[in-house]
C-alpha cells in the first residue's frame, strides 16, 4: 500500500485548509485511516482517525470542533478538513493506514505511512 498526501500550504490563523491522502496498491487490506502531525522538535502525534465505513471517528482533543476527517472509499482517499487554524497547528501532516479495525491513536499501531505535507499557520 502506498499513501500520497497533498494539500498543505501556508495560511493565516483562522483560515481553512483541506488535506487529502490517496491510497494505492492493495487497498482492500486497509481498515482504519488516520492523520498524524509532527511539529518541529516534537514527536509525531495523533490527530484523527476514521474507520472503513466512515461512521466511527476519533479526534485529538485540541482539534475537536475544528477538524473533520472523512473518507471516500470509491476513491481510496481520506481527507482532513481543517477550520479555524491556529499557529500551534503548524506541522508536517502525515496520513497513515492500518489493517485492523480498532481506531488506534499510537504511531506504532499503523502499518502504512505517507510522505507528509507541510502546513504552516502564520499568526
Amino acid at each position: 500500500v502506498q499513501l500520497q498526501a497533498s494539500g498543505g500550504g501556508l495560511v493565516r490563523a483562522g483560515d481553512s485548509l483541506r488535506l487529502s491522502c490517496a491510497a494505492s496498491g492493495r487497498t482492500v487490506s486497509i481498515s482504519v485511516m488516520a492523520w498524524f502531525r509532527q511539529a518541529p522538535g516534537k514527536e509525531r502525534e495523533f490527530v484523527a482517525a476514521v474507520n472503513r465505513s466512515g461512521v466511527r471517528k476519533e479526534y485529538e482533543d485540541s482539534v475537536k470542533g475544528r477538524f473533520t476527517i472523512s473518507r471516500d472509499n470509491a476513491k481510496n482517499t481520506v481527507y482532513l478538513q481543517m477550520n479555524n487554524l491556529k499557529s500551534e497547528d503548524t506541522a508536517v501532516y502525515y496520513c497513515a493506514a492500518r489493517r485492523h479495525t480498532y481506531l488506534a491513536i499510537g504511531v506504532s499501531d499503523y502499518d502504512y505511512w505517507g510522505q507528509g505535507t507541510l502546513v504552516t499557520v502564520s499568526s
